[in-house]
């Protein structure tokens, strides 16, 4: 430990933070693993486990369409209902394929003298086979489906002080687990009683919270250097994936015999999710120290890049808490998740009330944003890396140039989806270029937990995503006050001046207070800075006597 600790201050002394890290290679004794490495699997395994947790998450929004007997529900507009049930009607109806943009065959229409658009031929058109079994109003369905909010904000912080204190691979193991077992108890608690289904639905997001700062807390121990972006980004970009195949499958499910029809959905990812936790706990570990088959190699590679935890410690709560990278990153992912609740629970009540878009006969172009925000995170999250593996940019100008192009580019669409009219073709681009530039965020604040304090990520993981999960009760508040019996372009367009406002704010606070440099309260045990080979960097420098105190260094 103590020639560790050497090494690393013998380097920081010759690079601060704001150096290119390549250019802070000595050590060329360190060689980068070739093929698969048991970081990969570790990855792509949490990649399925994030697929599971959206499946269960969605699958109810979906299945709750042909659970409700429709024609004992009373009509009621999208916006005679504000605050919670507000948030969960629009997550309803934009996750179920209930709504889904339909493209018009002419011109853009014309708007009404009201602010409104007219309805296109069509609009309003949808059938249903089954009647529902249960005689919910909407907003029944809403308490049912926000439930789950509670839940998932409360427990935020103490799972990244579980998964800092007992591991990330249990952590996320059990919340998993228990999404699962709860997914398969469902319909019997559906049908058992309502106030069991809210229960259980509060239980659901209580075991999700934890899911986040579990695998932040694990990425932190095990991603390399110059690869954190993309593995954090591919595992997260499972519930992309987990939301594009709920939306899809579920809807065959539902409208298939199988189990009864809508409780196959749940035993079908309720078993998924039980299935994924048994290769979960048998191919991954906590550390590359306690992994029984990983490579010396890759194990060298991996702690030599961002070193390894040898004592859990105790988080130092008052430092995180008075730490202004902290709540930079914060803040930045308070404004991202605001656009990302905005269109979610928002903008399907625009494209419904201004717009008159019907989307309940096309469920699958509600996944076309979705597919464009994930091949825009996974090219970020590759761009990121890329730059700071080359050394164009310092780790913190990387995170903040991804992270001011992920507001900004965002706030300009957001802008620009009250100027396009009733051209329904121009605003579903809009939309979908909306969602695509604000995956840029991924290679900004997603990993800068990482960067920051790798020993505590999944603490500040958590703490960022309690103050970002706020969007998603305070926006459908405000957009209900603005716009309750007053639905008009007018007002609309105020709920989009402040969605812009917030992303201009968010990135400009990031870029006074975002850092990328390692926090002297959040390093592991042992760091020393080594990066793999380049052929654009020589392994031994011009001063000889540099190179023979490395060496000694090492040695010792």
């Amino acid at each position: 430990m103590a020639s560790c600790e050497r090494y690393a201050s013998h380097v920081n002394k010759a690079a601060d933070e704001n150096t290119p890290l390549v250019s802070r290679q000595r050590d060329g004794s360190i060689a980068l693993p070739k093929g698969w490495g048991s970081r990969h699997t570790m990855t792509f395994l949490a990649f399925l486990g994030f697929i599971n947790v959206y499946s269960m998450r969605v699958g109810l929004s979906v299945a709750m369409v042909a659970m409700v007997n429709s024609t004992s529900s009373s009509p009621s507009s999208f916006h005679s209902h504000t605050g919670n049930s507000s948030l969960v009607k629009s997550l309803l109806q934009h996750q179920s394929g209930e709504d889904a943009w339909i493209l018009s065959s002419g011109d853009a229409l014309e708007p009404d003298t009201n602010g409104t658009c007219p309805s296109p031929p069509g609009w309003g058109n949808s059938t249903s086979d089954k009647p529902g079994e249960f005689h919910w109003d909407e907003q029944t369905q809403g308490n049912i489906l926000g439930a789950f909010f509670y839940g998932y904000m409360v427990s935020q912080i103490p799972g990244g002080w579980l998964a800092t204190r007992f591991g990330g691979k249990k952590i996320f193991g059990l919340g998993v687990f228990c999404t699962a077992v709860l997914s398969l108890l469902t319909p019997l608690a559906a049908r058992t009683s309502l106030y069991l289904l809210v229960a259980l639905r509060v239980t659901c997001g209580l075991v999700q919270g934890i899911t986040y700062p579990a695998t932040h807390s694990m990425f932190g121990i095990w991603a390399p250097q110059y690869e954190k972006s993309y593995l954090v980004v591919l595992a997260y970009a499972g519930g992309d994936v987990g939301t594009v195949l709920s939306l899809a499958v579920s809807g065959v499910l539902c409208d298939s015999d199988m189990a009864g029809g809508w409780p196959s959905v749940f035993y079908l990812f309720g078993t998924l999710g039980v299935l994924w936790t048994i290769c979960w706990m048998v191919f991954v570990h906590d550390s590359p120290a306690s992994h029984p088959r990983i490579s010396e190699v890759e194990r060298t590679y991996i702690e030599g890049s961002i070193g390894k935890v040898t004592t859990p410690g105790s988080p130092p709560w008052g430092k995180i808490f008075s730490s202004s990278a902290v709540w930079g990153l914060a803040t930045a992912q308070f404004a991202s998740n605001w656009g990302l609740y905005v269109f979610l629970t928002c903008l399907p009540t625009y494209m419904k009330e201004i717009l008159k878009f019907d989307i309940k006969t096309n469920g699958y172009l509600s996944a076309i944003p979705y597919a464009c925000s994930w091949v825009v995170k996974m090219l970020a999250a590759s761009a990121a890396d890329f730059v700071r593996q080359r050394g164009f940019l310092s780790t913190k100008n990387t995170r903040k140039l991804f992270q001011t192009l992920g507001c900004l580019l965002p706030a300009g669409m957001v802008l620009l989806v009250g100027y396009v009219g009733c051209d329904h073709a121009a605003a579903v681009a809009t939309l979908t270029l909306y969602m695509g530039f604000r995956g840029l965020v991924n290679g900004g604040f997603t990993v800068n937990h990482l960067d920051i304090a790798p020993k505590f990520s999944g603490i500040l993981m958590a703490i960022s995503n309690t103050f970002a999960t706020i969007p998603g009760f305070v926006s459908p508040l405000l957009v209900g006050a603005l716009t309750k019996q007053n639905q008009t372009r007018d007002q609309w367009q105020i709920v989009f001046y402040i969605t812009a406002s917030i992303f201009v704010v968010g990135a400009s606070i990031f870029l006074l207070f975002g850092q990328g440099e390692v926090q002297p309260w959040g390093a592991l045990d042992c760091a020393p800075v080594v990066v793999p080979e380049s052929p654009s960097v020589n392994d031994v420098s011009d001063d000889p006597e540099t190179d023979e105190q490395d060496k000694r260094l090492r040695d010792n």
